[in-house]
């Protein structure tokens, strides 16, 4: 069986984190073995084929701001999609003390 891309291995992790709760681009990283690559978490995730199932918006900077510029199409989707899920966003930011996804 041939080994998962680091895309793959990124949507996997993301894929894991339950409704509720978030994770930042460096945790994603670290769990999908991949170090101190956070940007390269935001590329992949950008990557995602249409029709996935992989919650996206569940990922965070490390502060818990929205990455997206506040008020774009993305910031009010991901802000609808997380509040959807019981998680505060206030600002364009979560409490990342309250909501972040410890495994």
């Amino acid at each position: 069986m041939d080994e998962p891309t680091k895309e793959q291995k990124i949507w996997q992790v993301v894929a894991a984190i339950p409704a509720g709760k978030v994770a930042s681009y460096g945790q994603v990283a670290e769990m999908a073995g991949l170090g101190r690559q956070a940007r390269f978490v935001g590329r992949a995730l950008g990557k995602l084929p249409a029709g996935h199932s992989v919650p996206w918006y569940r990922v965070l900077r490390t502060n818990g701001q929205i990455a997206f510029p506040e008020g774009s199409e993305a910031f009010n989707r991901q802000s609808r999609l997380l509040a959807g899920e019981g998680v505060e966003v206030t600002n364009g930011r979560v409490s990342m003390k309250t909501y972040r996804w410890l495994p």
